[in-house]
């Protein structure tokens, strides 16, 4: 807030006869700006100078407007009324400087604007001349709000045509599939498989193999000559005969 350029309109001393003599009062009119398209402008009353002023500067900076500036100027002509005061303010070329006089001038430049020209018709009260002054200021809008209100861009707000859309860009390649669901778990183990039977109870012990019979008899011994040898022969048929 150090910034601001603060400029006294004008002030005005009233008088208040009372039993004792005159009391009196002043009221201050007081504009605000920073040079940079804000301005305010605000009535102060108080039993001094300095408090007059004091409270006009407040207020005028609670109720500052934006001022759209192009170029230095006003973007196109307006006419501002309060009463019966008229105010013209047409945009001028770079050079032309502020052409306004009074509480007109000191507004303008508050706000910033340094080609500009006025004219002031009607009524020249200070209070209806910066009044209707602010009445035309805000009637100013930029292209970027006109084009926004109206819905279109803003070359079309100047009869330009209308400026050819650049095709989309190629959509870009699918997203990556999700990832498939984890395998649902594998059920409980399957109960343990009952063990194999246990083997028959082992055969009963094949019975022994029967003793081989009992040995035959062991053969006479061989005769130990001839003649034996045919006494045996002998025996041997006589036993064959007895059968």
């Amino acid at each position: 807030m150090l910034d601001m350029q603060e400029t006294v309109i004008t002030i005005n001393r009233v008088a208040k006869v009372v039993k004792g003599g005159r009391r009196f009062s002043f009221s201050a009119i007081v504009t605000v700006g920073d040079g940079k398209g804000k301005v305010g402008v605000s009535l102060g009353k108080a039993n001094e100078i300095a408090d007059a002023i004091r409270k006009a500067s407040e207020t005028a900076r609670a109720t500052q407007i934006t001022v759209p500036i192009l170029n230095d100027t006003i973007p196109f002509a307006v006419e501002g009324r309060y009463g019966a005061s008229r105010v013209m303010l047409r945009p001028a070329a770079a050079g032309t400087g502020v052409i306004a006089a009074g509480g007109v001038r000191a507004i303008l430049e508050a706000a910033g604007l340094k080609n500009i020209l006025t004219k002031q018709l009607g009524s020249r009260n200070p209070h209806n001349v910066w009044k209707a002054t602010m009445d035309g200021l805000e009637q100013l809008r930029s292209v970027e709000e006109i084009a926004a209100k109206r819905g279109i861009s803003v070359p079309e707000v100047f009869g330009l045509p209308k400026p050819e859309r650049k095709p989309d860009p190629a959509p870009e390649t699918e997203a990556a599939a999700p990832a498939a669901d984890p395998a649902p778990e594998t059920d409980a183990a399957a109960p343990a498989a009952d063990p194999a039977p246990e083997t028959e109870a082992a055969a009963p012990a094949a019975d022994p193999a029967p003793e081989t019979e009992a040995a035959a008899p062991a053969a006479d011994p061989a005769p130990e000559s001839n003649e034996d040898a045919e006494v045996v022969e002998t025996k041997a048929e006589e036993a064959e005969t007895d059968e």
